[in-house]
């Protein structure tokens, strides 16, 4: 049975923030009919160069079912490459790659600059319009008006709307408004960690350096580089590190230190130091902070998407995925209750808030197990008996990784079934000899008998 879809009356829009989330926002409220601008304190990203402080981004299921709804998918493949692997960098051994999951499973590397000018691009043609350089001062929330302007000194102008969204980033000006009303739940926890955007360049003949269809990680400990492919040959790395301390963003302070650095940990890119180097130097050292809040929604008028209402640390490659599944959402909300904004917004926070919480917490667990335990032997061995079982029943074990991100499952089913297995695994690995008979019928009758005993979701 199909539920009713309600056609909305056309409302006049404002969404605050340009980014990714913003502008799909756009796109969707524009096919849906709605009048909508889009303003940006900062200059239109098409005219500038990109400012080295991105990660590169992973495209994964919810994202791509995200744009598939709105006909865009097949355009933003164009400027994606896929990634069906990681290739793992550990010091004194051969590298080795490690498959995601099943055959055709990959996630999609992306330049965050390039997405962002090609959706920009796409919202313009769906008719929204942008207001760069313009800042949003002040938000009327219960009349739905903005004020922006130059400088908060100067003359400010007054836009009226029916509907504002919030899409402007983890420090979102629209979520600081809401942070002064009463019972609005508001938390933000920055991780001792820093990152720093640096490159490698392409080939003289334009092709990559690395193996282009892996993501590689060089695990470190306390600290890690990752690397991800461009279209033009070049990868974008990242090198995560500790603010202070013995390695750390602090103690490299001359060009020295930096060659020391790059050759002790990295010695099988040396021949990319001098750029690693000057990147280092050019390039700003940025933070990480998850940031929860609720409610996300006020008056019926003005409502949060992406980092404003949950900014997460990027260690699940997520970030954007869970902010374009509130896109999604939100638009399946708009179809089933037409024009009850009120409903809309309500069971959009409900269905979401759970989700993000959870993506919040997963993502600062893979934060730790990226850095520290990639290059563990028992936990090597750990994830080697969970792929090996569940290449044997499919069914019965799907791992944690690919229920986050090769399906569009509920985030917070995925954290619940994702400790239960944790739970069984911490089991499996007490059995004596494990390392031995790790692929063993003994072995696998002890997993299926735990999970016999299974709580009641479906795993």
């Amino acid at each position: 049975m199909h539920s009713r879809h309600f056609m909305q009356t056309p409302k006049r829009i404002a969404i605050v923030g340009s980014g990714l989330v913003g502008s799909l926002l756009a796109i969707y409220l524009r096919k849906a009919g709605h009048e909508v601008e889009v303003f940006d304190r900062r200059k239109d990203v098409r005219k500038v160069e990109f400012s080295g402080r991105s990660i590169n981004l992973a495209m994964s299921n919810r994202g791509w079912k995200s744009l598939r709804a709105v006909g865009i998918e097949d355009e933003i493949k164009q400027i994606a490459l896929p990634l069906d692997k990681r290739a793992m960098h550990v010091n004194d051994k051969p590298l080795y790659y490690q498959k995601y999951g099943k055959e055709e499973e990959a996630i999609f590397s992306i330049s965050r600059g390039v997405l962002n000018r090609k959706m920009i691009t796409l919202a313009e043609d769906a008719g929204a319009k942008f207001r760069f350089e313009e800042k949003v001062w002040d938000i009327d929330m219960a009349e739905a008006k903005l004020y922006s302007g130059e400088s908060e000194e100067g003359e400010w102008k007054e836009y009226q709307f029916d509907l504002i969204f919030g899409a402007d980033g983890a420090f979102s000006r629209v979520r600081h408004k809401m942070q002064r009303q009463s019972r609005f739940n508001y938390s933000q926890h920055f991780i001792n960690v820093g990152y720093k955007e640096l490159s490698i360049a392409a080939n003289k003949d334009g092709s990559h350096k690395l193996d282009n269809a892996s993501f590689h990680i060089w695990p470190r400990g306390e600290f890690m580089l990752i690397a991800m492919p461009n279209l033009d040959g070049s990868f974008t790395c990242t090198l995560f590190m500790p603010f202070e301390g013995e390695n750390s963003f602090e103690s490299i302070k001359t060009e020295k230190d930096a060659d020391l650095f790059f050759q002790k940990h990295f010695p099988d890119i040396n021949q990319e130091i001098e750029n690693l180097k000057r990147d280092f130097f050019k390039n700003p050292t940025s933070s990480m902070v998850t940031i929860k809040c609720f409610p996300w929604s006020y008056w019926e008028k003005v409502t949060l998407v992406g980092d404003s209402a949950h900014a997460i640390v990027p260690f699940y490659g997520q970030g954007m995925n869970a902010g374009f599944e509130d896109i999604l959402v939100l638009s399946q909300k708009m179809k089933e209750h037409g024009d009850n904004w009120e409903r809309i917004f309500e069971e959009y926070q409900e269905s979401r808030k759970p989700n993000t919480d959870a993506i919040a917490e997963l993502s600062y667990r893979n934060f730790v197990e990226m850095s520290s335990k990639t290059a563990d032997p028992d936990f090597l061995l750990r994830k080697k008996i969970e792929n090996w079982f569940s290449n044997k029943h499919p069914d019965t074990w799907v791992p944690l990784y690919s229920r986050v991100t090769f399906s569009d499952k509920p985030y917070a089913e995925a954290l619940a079934i994702g400790d239960y297995q944790r739970k069984i695994m911490d089991e499996v690995m007490e059995i004596p000899e494990i390392e031995k008979k790790w692929d063993s019928s003994e072995v696998e009758n002890k997993i299926l008998k735990l999970l016999d005993n299974k709580p009641v979701f479906s795993v």
